[in-house]
C-alpha cells in the first residue's frame, strides 16, 4: 500500500509538504538499510530543515539586491597584494554585525570595493542576517520617492532597521538638500544600532 496519497493532505495541513520531495527516497533507504523508525523520521526532518534553510537563504539573497554573485571566495586577493587579507577574513566572520559598527571601504576606481562590500554582505546573508545593497543614488532616490507619496517615515525606518545596509559609490554624485540631510539622519539613526558598509573612491 502506498501511503503517500493519504499523507499528502495531512503534510500540507501541517505545512510540511516539502517532506513529499524526499519521502519516496528516504522510504526506500529505510527499507534497504533496515533503519529504525526514529532514524527514518530524523532523515525526513533533516531534509525539511535543510529545505527551509535553503528557501530562507534564497529569499534573503533576493531581498539583498546584490549585483550578481560577488563572494569572498571569488574575490581576487592576489590582484591587491597590499590589502589586509586577515582583516577581510575577520570581517567575513560577521563579528562586526554583533558589535553594530560601520565599515568604510575607500580606494581608487577598479580596486574591487563594490565586490568586497557585496562579498561581506553575502557572508552576512549566509550567517542568517538580512542585508540591503544599494548605491547612494538609489538610496536617496528611494527616500525622495517615498517623501513624494507620503511614505517617507516608513521607508526611512525600513532602511534604519535592516541589520546590514551596504551603500555603494558614496560621493560619486554630490548630495544636495534634502538628500544630504536624509543620508546624515539615516546614518545617525543606524549608529550603534545596526551595521553599515559604505564604499567610496573619495
Amino acid at each position: 500500500m502506498n501511503p503517500i496519497p493519504e499523507l499528502t493532505p495531512l503534510l500540507k495541513q501541517l505545512r510540511l509538504s516539502g517532506i513529499l520531495d524526499s519521502l519516496d527516497l528516504r522510504n526506500r533507504q529505510a527499507i534497504e538499510g533496515k533503519l529504525a523508525y526514529t532514524e527514518f523520521l530524523s532523515l525526513l526532518i533533516g531534509d525539511e530543515v535543510a529545505r527551509r534553510d535553503q528557501k530562507k537563504l534564497s529569499m534573503r539573497l533576493r531581498r539583498a539586491n546584490f549585483r550578481g554573485e560577488k563572494t569572498i571566495e571569488a574575490f581576487d586577493f592576489d590582484r591587491l597584494p597590499h590589502l589586509n587579507r586577515s582583516l577581510i577574513q575577520d570581517l567575513a566572520t560577521g563579528r562586526y554585525l554583533a558589535e553594530k559598527v560601520a565599515i568604510l571601504i575607500a580606494g581608487p576606481c577598479g580596486t574591487g570595493k563594490s565586490h568586497l562590500a557585496q562579498a561581506l554582505g553575502h557572508c552576512a546573508v549566509r550567517q542568517g542576517h538580512d542585508v540591503l545593497f544599494t548605491t547612494q543614488t538609489q538610496l536617496v532616490g528611494s527616500l525622495h520617492a517615498a517623501r513624494a507619496v507620503g511614505s517617507f517615515e516608513r521607508r526611512f525606518q525600513q532602511l534604519a532597521r535592516v541589520p546590514l545596509l551596504v551603500v555603494d559609490d558614496f560621493g560619486l554624485k554630490p548630495l544636495r538638500p534634502p538628500h544630504d540631510e536624509d543620508f546624515h539622519d539615516l546614518v545617525a539613526e543606524r549608529y550603534e544600532r545596526a551595521s553599515t558598509i559604505v564604499t567610496s573612491n573619495l
